[in-house]
């Protein structure tokens, strides 16, 4: 984190937030309070005047973040939840070729791993025991595995941990099975939900648009068949979350482009529980690290990780209600920052993350229930740990998660930014005074 970045956080955590919307509306240039009113009082911000709030800064963007702030409180409340979840990764080979994905393996290289699936049934178990109600599944397309793989490992981790819910599988891995397995992507999730899937994450998204994907990846899903197959899922009884992966060579006109797309599926199916915006991750990234595509930056920029999750906000509202950060993608600490820019969502506690961490992340493979509390609370706000499908299942009003240990040592401690003092008085994180800095 740069000392530009730093110096924003300061600013943006002593604020008024949504409380100083009137007058960060006042201060707003006339186009941007335009939108933000309109949306306001009730209008629905198209795709066009989603583009245009991409773009702002200084006082506009104060009052964005505001806008974004208030509709949160309207449509959720002041509540944050997360899930206490375990990701299994259980095979890195792949070659599909994505240029942004430092993760896939070749099946020959020493690191490589297709991990059993007594194996994996028993990562599910020790989750189980942790306090899991969720195991998320995915992995690289391995050219060496039967079509009745998927089913497989749903199957193998329902004979241990029956109760656990199975949030499992690509569109891209739908697509890959459903063509091992010789069925329609609807008939595979049809026989992935009969043996035990809860849901699928709607990753493998990237950037919705044509143009864009055709530069970061070889051979990937093109956008129509991952609408095509989250849309099956939807209509086979499954739901998904959704994505966005940003700051490479995409930019505002993309970004509005697809949420807008992701609004137009929620409007005709419902299917939708989450929008999760994913920052790229540069370091290890061929994508950036080799060069191949002129223009290919090193990440997003603070600002617009706020804008990102703002205009989400209001673009969605009414239709995907949760916004969700990804707190190993932009730190904890960011991600707390994001509670007060629309965001009610902190995701998973994960205790096994690999793929970001494959592509340079370094804000490390877990966040345990407690620390996500801590976080939580640190901003005012009420945690609630919930079920994959947003079912509230423990309100820490006043309790805390009994304190576990991580799964795996870690060097990096999460919440080691948040000082006694805000942990005893209960800090307000909220937007800072933005148009004056």
């Amino acid at each position: 984190m740069n000392t530009s970045d730093r110096e924003l956080i300061v600013r943006l955590k002593d604020a008024p937030g949504r409380h100083g919307l009137p007058q960060a509306l006042l201060q707003a240039s006339p186009v941007i309070r335009r939108i933000l009113e309109g949306h306001l009082a009730g209008q629905e911000i198209s795709r066009a005047d989603g583009e245009i709030l991409f773009s702002a800064a200084g006082p506009d963007l104060m009052a964005l973040l505001a806008t974004a702030d208030f509709v949160r409180h309207q449509r959720v409340g002041d509540k944050v939840s997360f899930v206490v979840t375990r990701n299994i990764n259980f095979t890195n080979v792949c070659y599909m070729g994505c240029r942004f994905c430092g993760f896939s393996r070749k099946r020959e290289d020493d690191d490589a791993q297709l991990i059993s699936l007594n194996e994996v049934a028993h990562r599910a178990e020790v989750a189980s025991q942790r306090g899991a109600t969720e195991i998320c599944m995915q992995g690289g397309l391995h050219p060496d595995i039967k079509g009745t793989h998927y089913r497989d490992l749903i199957e193998a981790i329902k004979a241990r941990v029956p109760e656990m819910h199975i949030h499992a599988f690509s569109p891209f891995e739908i697509w890959y099975g459903s063509k091992k397995r010789r069925l329609s992507p609807a008939d595979f999730l049809s026989e992935l939900k009969q043996a035990g899937l809860g849901s699928i994450p709607g990753t493998a998204a990237e950037i919705l648009d044509t143009e864009i994907r055709q530069q970061l990846t070889r051979d990937k899903l093109s956008a129509q068949a991952w609408v095509d197959i989250i849309r099956a899922a939807h209509g086979v009884g499954l739901r998904s979350t959704s994505t966005i992966m940003y700051g490479h060579i995409d930019g505002p006109r993309h970004w509005a482009a697809h949420i807008d797309l992701l609004r137009t599926i929620q409007k005709d199916t419902g299917g939708i529980t989450e929008f999760v915006p994913l920052g790229f991750v540069h370091s290890e990234a061929p994508l950036f690290v080799e060069r191949e595509i002129p223009g290919v930056r090193a990440g997003a920029t603070l600002d617009e990780h706020l804008k990102m999750h703002a205009v989400a906000r209001l673009m969605l509202a009414g239709w995907i209600d949760n916004i969700q950060v990804s707190w190993v993608k932009l730190g904890p600490e960011v991600a707390q920052i994001l509670l007060s820019s629309g965001v009610n969502d902190m995701g998973g506690t994960l205790m096994d993350e690999s793929i970001s961490r494959s592509s340079g992340a370094s804000y490390g493979e877990e966040i345990t229930a407690a620390e996500m509390v801590k976080i939580i609370r640190d901003a005012n706000r009420l945690p609630v740990r919930r079920s994959t499908l947003y079912v509230p299942l423990e309100t820490y009003a006043d309790h805390d998660p009994q304190a576990q240990a991580p799964l795996k040592p870690r060097p990096y401690d999460p919440i080691r930014f948040i000082s006694q003092r805000s942990m005893a008085h209960g800090r307000t994180t909220a937007i800072g005074e933005l148009a004056h800095g």
